[in-house]
């Protein structure tokens, strides 16, 4: 069973600033707290996002359910889209898209779209990921604020 998760947001920040940020690591780790952590399994702490690598991270929800180990696979990485394969040991697929679109007013028009695949458990993983995507997105807005 899949199910898909898709949420947009206006952010008050120019493309090229937003995809900035979205190579950087330390952002997935900001916008994903307290839902989502990440650590990084070799104890890399700047990875490199880059199409063809692959990261593996101790994945845990709410900062205590530990859910085993996330992969990432980077599959696209552009200034205007991002396609990552993502799975771990709780939902297998987690298919993420990240499409971002300057407006004529210098903002961005930022869209999670996540297909989610985990068994009989997909419609309890895309009500947790519909909450998650829209915290996310609330604390991308206010990073970008600062």
């Amino acid at each position: 069973m899949k199910m898909t998760v898709k949420k947009t947001s206006l952010f008050p920040a120019k493309q090229r600033n937003v995809f900035e940020l979205l190579k950087r690591f330390d952002t997935l780790v900001y916008i994903a707290k307290p839902y989502a952590e990440f650590e990084s399994i070799d104890g890399q702490t700047e990875p490199v996002w880059e199409v063809g690598r692959s990261f593996a991270f101790n994945f845990k929800i709410f900062g205590f359910i530990t859910l085993g180990v996330h992969v990432i696979n980077v599959n696209e990485f552009t200034p205007d889209n991002i396609y990552t394969k993502e799975g771990n040991p709780f939902c297998h697929v987690w298919n993420h898209r990240i499409i971002l679109e300057e407006t004529a007013e210098g903002k961005t028009e930022y869209t999670d779209e996540v297909e989610i695949n985990a068994g009989w458990k997909t419609p309890f993983v895309y009500l947790w990921a519909k909450a998650f995507y829209s915290h996310r997105q609330k604390k991308w807005i206010k990073l970008l604020s600062k």
